[in-house]
């Protein structure tokens, strides 16, 4: 058997400059040898787990004389002389290749009289090769490729670390997502759940009715929700962009143009903290609806989220971080003074003045209350200090402060509040809906309330669109939102504790070079 080249992470391994440097002279030896070791294409008859299934009750020692082509990476190379063994994955799974001199010589000698030499020695583990043979299980009940002929596809020049698995630097994991993706199946499996749950999502909303129309990225003016955006600048037009925060605005003013069901899912952007449930760039769906109100959202957002997890997982029976998650409907609807009453006692709407509230709160272990203008933003407080981190199971939480959702109708029977809910899971904001507000002069007042927080210094408050109330001077008709946040239902749906996981390329800081260190 001949000894496979160490990993660098192991102490007796050669550096990584070295292992590439000899890499490269394999690739000089493959020219010379008149094979090109960055080919062009390959035609696969076949897949992984295609051949895995169709052959799972071949005998051992069994050979079908079935001819099949496939392609991939070697994650393993095991050479005894005159036999060599390799473990072979393609985006579905890993088979072996089953690798004897004399056969391959046979098909290959002609054109190249040292194939079997150059497999030996040529090839290490990570480089993608094509191989065409027959079907085999080997007598320890090993499916292989009896294979006839290869193809160095792509020759790789650093070597896949041994351990991944056991990195401690999780951000090197997320740095270098494409060596995370090579060697963790699991990382895989994540990414394709998260396609799966947009793609169920787009082909339910398609069914009932919806289409997807894209908005803006770069706007004049930031809107749609409380954030603090990114600043560009357009230097033909000489003048300051903002990324978008939410899609919400341009998709209403579709409603306004005569379309009655439409909704987007794409990226948002928002100038804010990192953290497990944060990354600066993030994907939603949002969807509106003409002559709906929250309510049929509520039952809008069952639906989709029920139809993306039976696509993801199998089932509305979902395990996370130790919990099992049941997302049958109906889900648990309560009012936010009801769930601060239930952990608190509080019942703030009893409450006359902002200091006998902001008392009150403090009495309760209520920090930061001091800075809150309203008896709504006290409210507020209360409910994400002492409720959101304790409601596990999907729990619709409704009717919220008109102070805090400048974009919501009012109540249509409490004062002082909207019709808005938010879905909360494993303690989360996974959605959030409104009966969105139609009234261009009340909506006028609320985005100059907020206008005047932002000339105060509220770096996430916003101007005044004045197209959109414009737009609403035509008139919107009754109409309900609302919004998911795709990365946070991955999570949930792929077991992810950290947005990190199931984002492909989150945003990190730049490595320090050794100078820098």
């Amino acid at each position: 058997m001949s000894a496979e080249q160490p990993s660098a992470s192991s102490p007796a391994a050669s550096t990584l400059e070295e292992v590439r440097a000899t890499r490269l002279q394999k690739v000089e030896q493959l020219k010379q040898a008149g094979l090109n070791p960055y080919a062009y294409r390959w035609q696969s008859t076949h897949t992984a787990q295609a051949l895995q299934e169709k052959f799972a009750d071949l005998a051992n020692g069994e050979e079908v004389d079935v001819e099949v082509a496939i392609a991939g990476r070697i994650l393993a190379r095991r050479v005894f002389g005159k036999l060599a063994f390799f473990n072979l994955q393609d985006e579905t799974g890993t088979i072996q290749l089953y690798l004897e001199k004399s056969r391959i010589q046979a098909q290959m000698g002609k054109q190249n009289e040292q194939a079997f030499t150059h497999l030996k020695q040529l090839t290490d583990v990570g480089d993608i090769i094509g191989v065409q043979g027959t079907l085999k299980r080997t007598e320890k009940g090993e499916l292989s490729v009896y294979v006839r002929e290869y193809t160095v596809l792509t020759k790789s020049l650093l070597p896949l670390p041994d351990k991944w698995h056991g990195l401690t630097d999780i951000a090197k994991r997320y740095r270098q997502r494409y060596v995370d993706l090579i060697v963790n199946p699991t990382v895989r499996e994540t990414f394709r759940r998260r396609a799966q749950i947009t793609a169920s999502m787009r082909r339910y909303l398609d069914e009932q009715g919806f289409i997807e129309i894209e908005t803006p990225v770069l706007n004049t003016e930031a809107g749609g929700a409380e954030a603090r955006p990114f600043v560009t600048y357009h230097n033909t037009l000489e003048m300051d962009l903002y990324l978008r925060i939410a899609t919400e605005l341009h998709l209403k003013r579709l409603i306004v143009g005569g379309f009655e069901k439409v909704f987007e899912l794409g990226r948002i952007f928002r100038n804010e903290g990192i953290s497990t449930r944060h990354n600066p760039e993030f994907t939603t769906i949002e969807i509106y609806q003409a002559y709906a109100d929250y309510n049929d959202m509520m039952d809008l957002t069952e639906a989709l989220i029920g139809a993306a997890a039976q696509s993801a997982v199998g089932s509305l029976q979902v395990p996370y971080q130790g919990e099992t998650i049941d997302l049958t409907p109906p889900w648990r609807r309560m009012t936010m003074q009801e769930a601060v009453v239930e952990k608190t006692g509080l019942d703030f709407s009893t409450f006359k003045t902002v200091a006998a509230a902001q008392k009150a709160a403090t009495q309760a272990g209520i920090t930061g209350v001091e800075d809150c203008e309203s008896i709504g933003h006290i409210l507020n407080e209360a409910f994400e200090q002492t409720v959101e981190s304790t409601l596990i199971q999907p729990t619709f939480i409704l009717d919220y402060p008109v102070e805090i959702s400048p974009l919501a109708k009012p109540h249509r029977s409490q004062p002082g509040l909207v019709e808005r809910f938010e879905l909360f899971i494993v303690g989360r904001e996974t959605a959030n809906s409104f009966s969105e507000l139609t009234d261009p002069i009340d909506q006028r007042q609320r985005l100059e309330a907020q206008a005047a927080r932002k000339d105060a210094g509220d770096l996430e408050a916003h101007g005044v669109d004045e197209d959109f109330i414009t737009a609403l001077e035509y008139g919107m008709p009754p109409t309900g939102g609302l919004g998911i946040g795709i990365d946070r239902l991955a999570m949930l749906l792929s077991d992810a504790a950290s947005i990190r996981d199931v984002i492909a390329f989150p945003l990190l800081k730049p490595e320090k070079s050794e100078e820098e260190s």
